[in-house]
């Protein structure tokens, strides 16, 4: 399998820069990431390559960081298993939960580690509320990492799906070696909230940490699977999104019942009334 090296240059070049970059190119086909000093290296198969998708990409990074100076280069990578790359010149320590359970996530690129602020802020939200026996939705599981916490903590199910098939896998290895995939507790689906969700249960809790233009647009599809005291756990934005996915989210019957913060980044949880 072939892959495009993107090497990208952020002046200046800030770790909530390059996490946000990375997160848009997730989005436009990227698979991995590694950070440099200069900005950001990301890898995407050069058979689904799409050039229009990481110009929306690059456009909304303007957009966000209008102060910028963003240039790149791309060049054909030589054969490499790059996840593999990725996992040796990173070690992750396992994830603690407060009621003491532990678990291990091998990520194979930088988001669902639970090293990042935003997975950080979902994990401590989703540890002040009670899970046990309920069904969650994770949306856009990632690595898994959330769904995997949410067992951890007594959830009864955990429905997660993710629009890409690689996610989907890593989800699958992750639930496996933590020995969660065993108990029929998980269903995995690919797809997105359009293809996916349909064929999730109701559920008491649904998690999202994804981007703030994806979150607006699946809300609608969110909240139809929450019933009335459900709770909406949202993060993946900054914020000057605040305002936005707060009334789209009264809008569709939410209350917001807190704010959480770190460093750049926002979390969000409502009830639904």
């Amino acid at each position: 399998m072939k892959y495009l090296e993107l090497n990208f240059t952020l002046q200046p070049c800030d770790e909530a820069a390059s996490d946000v970059l990375a997160a848009l190119l997730a989005d436009a086909g990227g698979e991995t990431f590694l950070p440099t000093d200069e900005g950001l290296k990301a890898y995407i198969q050069q058979d689904t390559f799409n050039e229009a998708a990481l110009q929306e990409a690059l456009s909304g990074f303007q957009d966000i960081f209008p102060e910028t100076v963003l240039s790149y280069s791309c060049s054909e990578a030589p054969d490499e298993n790059w996840n593999a790359t990725w996992e040796a010149e990173h070690h992750f320590e396992p994830i603690c939960l407060p009621n003491g359970e532990q678990f291990q996530i091998i990520p194979r690129q930088a988001f669902g580690s639970g090293e990042h602020a935003t997975t950080r802020l979902m994990l401590q939200l989703l540890s002040t509320i009670d899970v046990t026996g309920k069904t969650v939705i994770d949306a856009g599981c990632g690595t898994g990492v959330l769904g995997i916490a949410a067992l951890k903590l007594g959830a009864r199910h955990i429905f997660a799906y993710d629009i890409d098939e690689w996610s989907v896998k890593n989800s699958e290895d992750n639930f496996s070696i933590n020995g969660c995939s065993d108990s029929g507790a998980v269903t995995l689906a690919l797809g997105n909230a359009e293809t996916a969700l349909p064929s999730a249960p109701q559920a008491d809790v649904l998690l999202a940490n994804i981007n703030r233009n994806i979150l607006l647009a699946d809300l609608p599809a969110f909240s139809q699977k929450l019933p009335t005291g459900g709770l909406l756990l949202l993060s993946g934005f900054l914020e000057t999104d605040i305002p936005s996915l707060t009334s789209c989210a009264e809008n569709l019957g939410f209350t917001l019942l807190q704010t959480s913060s770190d460093g750049d980044w926002r979390a969000l949880q409502f009830q639904k009334s």
